[in-house]
């Protein structure tokens, strides 16, 4: 039997299957091997018993992707989500996040909710600022569940890893996605102990259709990537291409005469904000390598 990883903790693994969930054992093997089943992992398991629908663990089939931050397996892609307003979207944060999807390959969908709060002129400001990056933009409001069908379609037949700031909806939107699932499987929840009251762990919810998301807990503004500072304009897609343009190789846009990115942030093809947040981030990870060798 095959099924998926939801959850992984005290040594059980909960592997969803069509029928239900299972709550299996890892083999021995695995541990020899050196290797550690994560969420998100496709796997094959021996059932030891129906009734009590527990099982073992028996092989991980092959990977097609891997996070770091969170560990998970088989991720497909990131839906980052930060409100209008009420809190005031944090565009420096947002960088950094998606700085680390990009270092770890990760398709990305940003999602502004309180759509019902936003200035006028926010969405065009948003699309000038990400789509020029190969981001798609989406706008929702939670409270007034507009926009909810367009999450639902870019999640379809998916495995998303689902983040975002405190305050700004996330939770929200992931109880409208989920609710009718959690509705129907209520059982299934208390087999694998979610509630208000459980630590959360790496945990995915299925919704259906061989779809999943993970609830991902907070991050962190201190995120630095951890390419080499000369490199941190490849993790901001919308900068390659003028790159090409730089007088100078290994020109870190900052200084340096006749350079591309600078010239495309005075026309207006690179926005301000992406810009100053880019030599925020990589002020402080050459400040981070120079202390590195004192």
């Amino acid at each position: 039997m095959t099924g998926k990883i939801i959850k992984g903790i005290a040594g059980f693994y909960y592997v969803q299957v069509e029928s239900g969930v299972y709550e299996c054992k890892a083999k021995g093997a695995f541990r020899k091997e050196k290797i550690k089943p994560l969420v998100g992992d496709d796997v094959e398991i021996d059932v030891i018993s129906e009734e009590e629908m527990t099982g073992n663990v028996i092989n991980i089939l092959p990977r097609k992707s891997e996070l770091i931050r969170p560990a998970v397996a088989n991720v497909d892609q990131a839906l980052l989500i930060f409100a209008t307003k009420s809190p005031e979207p944090n565009l420096n944060l947002l960088d950094r996040f998606l700085c680390m999807m990009e270092e770890q390959d990760l398709p990305i969908i940003i999602c502004f909710n309180k759509d019902d709060l936003a200035d006028e002129g926010f969405q065009q400001q948003m699309r000038d600022t990400y789509e020029p990056a190969g981001y798609r933009v989406i706008f929702t409001s939670a409270k007034e569940q507009a926009g909810i069908d367009a999450i639902k379609d870019i999640l379809k037949g998916k495995t998303s890893t689902v983040a975002g700031p405190s305050g700004v909806g996330k939770s929200s939107i992931v109880n409208i996605l989920t609710e009718g699932q959690v509705m129907e499987t209520g059982e299934v929840s208390e087999k694998i102990g979610r509630g208000k009251h459980t630590t959360r762990h790496s945990e995915l919810l299925y919704l259906g259709d061989d779809t999943y998301i993970m609830d991902t807990p907070g991050f962190s503004s201190l995120f630095v990537p951890k390419v080499d500072p000369v490199d941190l304009y490849r993790l901001f897609p919308e900068f390659i291409e003028p790159a090409e343009n730089c007088r100078f190789t290994g020109c870190a846009h900052h200084k340096e005469p006749d350079c591309g990115v600078k010239a495309a942030v005075e026309s207006g093809e690179i926005a301000a904000s992406r810009y100053e947040n880019y030599l925020q981030i990589y002020s402080e990870m050459v400040e981070q390598q120079n202390n590195k060798y004192r």
